[in-house]
Parts: structure tokens; C-alpha cells; sequence
């Protein structure tokens, strides 16, 4: 991977780009450890959005995806019906694609579930650094829009692996926050 070196001086991943939103997003949140629940259930559903995509697209519009899916509540998303959907199909200000709207949907009900049990970052964290099994785990539950690369992606963006490239300044510290990090049991 890439480097590229930013207004500020620093070595960021060249993803990153130069856009200061982008950088924002890249320094202070990317690979960052996650363990709360309703950001773990927001960012898996921005990752389902994003398929197809570009992130920067998603990232443009996560205000009005939390307006849209209040704050990304599992309890109040679970709630969602038809006129909901039809709400959502017609606001500019999130992707409007009917299939992803419905995963959300129905993946905010398979939380309830879920958290019956455990949390969601108990359940994650469980598999770190496992893609393939946390996706087949969450399909065999029922979530929808978490094949294997969604949910490396949303492994990456939360913490469980740490992808920045070597000579970013961002990896020393998020290695730092990981070894500290206490992994969710429950």
C-alpha cells in the first residue's frame, strides 16, 4: 500500500487522500478498537450501504443516515414498516437503494436477538481478525449485507484489525490502542 503525505506533514494511508473530511475520518476513527454496541450495529450497516460504492459517498451522507435511521437505534430501527421504507426510499440525504434500506431493517431485529444472548461486541470481538466466520456466524442469525469483504471492511474500520499501511502515522497509535483495549465478554 501506498503513502502520501498530507498538508499537515504527516504520512497517512494514500486512501486517505486530501480531502479533510477523508483525513478526519482516517486519522481519528479508521482502525480505531469500537466496542459499543449501537456504533458496531451503525458502522455494519454503513458497511452493507457502501457495497458498490465508494466509502467517501457513505461518509458524505452519515448524517443523514443517523437522521434517517435514529441514530441508528436498533430498538426503533427493529420498529420500522412499510412507511418507513417509502420514507427512506425518498430521502435524498441517504442512499436509497430498497434491498439495503430492508437489511437494515430486518438486521436491527436479528440485534434484538442477538443481544438476548450477548453483546454485539462480544459477539464480534469473539471472532477478531476473523472475516469469514463472523460473516458466516451473522448470516446463519439472518443479518443481511455481511459477506466476507463487508465485514473485513467493517473489521478494519472498528478495530480488529489493524490495516494501516506500515509508515502511517495512524498504525503506531491504533497498535497502541489495541494492546490496551479490553475485548468485550459479554
Amino acid at each position: 500500500m501506498e503513502l502520501r503525505r498530507g498538508a499537515d506533514g504527516r504520512l497517512r494511508c494514500a486512501w486517505a487522500g486530501s480531502d479533510p473530511l477523508y483525513q478526519r475520518y482516517h486519522d481519528l476513527e479508521w482502525g480505531r478498537p469500537v466496542a459499543d454496541d449501537r456504533r458496531l450495529f451503525e458502522k455494519i450497516s454503513l458497511e452493507g450501504f457502501q457495497s458498490g460504492l465508494s466509502w467517501y459517498l457513505i461518509l458524505r451522507k452519515r448524517e443523514g443516515f443517523r437522521r434517517a435511521f435514529c441514530g441508528f437505534d436498533p430498538q426503533a430501527v427493529a420498529g420500522f414498516g412499510p412507511q418507513d421504507v417509502a420514507r427512506l426510499l425518498a430521502d435524498p440525504g441517504i442512499v436509497r437503494n430498497r434491498a439495503k434500506i430492508e437489511g437494515v431493517v430486518a438486521n436491527a431485529k436479528r440485534y434484538l436477538e442477538l443481544t438476548r444472548e450477548c453483546s454485539l461486541a462480544a459477539f464480534c470481538w469473539g471472532r477478531e481478525g476473523e472475516p469469514d466466520q463472523l460473516s458466516r456466524d451473522l448470516k446463519r442469525r439472518g443479518w443481511r449485507f455481511v459477506g466476507p469483504t463487508i465485514i473485513h471492511a467493517f473489521m478494519q474500520a472498528v478495530g480488529m484489525v489493524n490495516d494501516h499501511t506500515e509508515g502511517c502515522f495512524a498504525r503506531e497509535l491504533c497498535d497502541q490502542e489495541r494492546a490496551t483495549f479490553v475485548r468485550p465478554v459479554r
